[in-house]
């Protein structure tokens, strides 16, 4: 079976196509180098070339708190055209399997934790990401849509916060922990024992290694198979606040730590319940701490590579 990755270049999809080319599977990674996804008639077009039989959407647009808030606008119509495209595509090339990737903050901003799967659409979201979560629902809704009513053997998988090697460490769209990894970092290089963080550090968050996620994923690609979607993640969480000392103790610096509250913390909480991901038998191996110091190494060797802004749609 052929496997199209899409979005093959970004922190997920190169993630895929390594354990992919590991296990010595056929696939063939397409990025926003090689496609725009916006232009449906050239999505449809490549479909038509590769013939596909199973097809992972590892493509969005993504960015922390403060991008989604920022660009609402963007985060909502891009995500919506693309998937469009990407699911209208599979569906006229007669993609046998699609695997939609959504996310954790599709889940009510209240969702008891860790959240259940059927917590969707029970309760208002997180403000500061409405518009990213509101496109993902309607990804999730389009492939149940194909699945009722094509019979169409497709998928959807909710991811928690990632993150790895060839991460966005951009201060202005990041996520949190890649964010607080460039700011220790530049912080020790500049030797300034004051560093800045968002918020109270007393949310907590769950963290998953890009590698550990590409092998749940591909073990689900294999395995599973439902209209409702499914959890990957870890099943720990921990504080803000412990993260930071995570990555500061990491970096072998000294730190004054300065927590600008006047910046919102976003959701208290956001667990993912990942029983139905165990009752399929995979289970995460890679530990935050040795998941950190892989990432942490990584950015001090490829710093000069990632000062600038990263691909949001690779």
């Amino acid at each position: 079976m052929t496997i199209l990755v899409l979005g093959c270049k970004g922190l997920v999809g190169s993630a895929i196509c390594r354990k992919l080319l590991d296990d010595g599977r056929e696939f063939i990674g397409v990025s926003r180098a090689d496609l725009d996804l916006m232009n449906l008639e050239a999505t449809q077009s490549i479909f038509k070339k590769i013939k596909p039989r199973s097809v992972i959407g590892a493509a969005a647009k993504v960015g922390g708190m403060v991008a989604n808030k920022t660009y609402p606008v963007e985060f909502l119509v891009d995500n919506l055209t693309l998937q469009n495209n990407m699911l209208k595509a599979a569906f006229d090339n007669e993609v046998n399997r699609f695997v939609f990737l959504g996310s954790s903050c599709i889940y009510p901003a209240l969702a008891s934790q860790p959240i259940s799967e059927d917590s969707l659409l029970t309760g208002v979201l997180e403000k500061t990401n409405e518009a990213y979560a509101i496109a993902k629902i309607a990804g999730v809704k389009l492939i149940q849509s194909f699945r009722n009513e094509y019979k169409k053997n497709w998928i959807s998988v909710m991811p928690t916060n990632l993150y790895g090697p060839g991460d966005n460490f951009d201060l202005n769209n990041s996520h949190v922990l890649a964010a607080f990894i460039r700011k220790f970092y530049e912080a020790k290089i500049s030797n300034s024992n004051q560093i800045e963080l968002w918020g109270t550090g007393k949310p907590r968050r769950e963290f998953m290694h890009v590698d550990d996620f590409a092998s749940a994923l591909l073990h689900v690609h294999d395995n599973y198979n439902s209209d409702e979607p499914i959890n990957i993640g870890t099943g720990n969480d921990i504080t803000i606040l412990e993260l930071a000392g995570m990555v500061s103790e990491i970096s072998n610096y000294k730190f004054e730590i300065y927590w600008n509250k006047s910046i919102p913390d976003g959701t208290f909480q956001k667990l993912l319940d990942i029983k139905k991901l165990k009752l399929l038998g995979w289970e995460p191996s890679i530990s935050l701490e040795v998941g950190l110091r892989n990432t942490f190494e990584w950015f001090q060797k490829n710093y000069h590579n990632t000062r600038l802004n990263v691909s949001m749609n690779s």
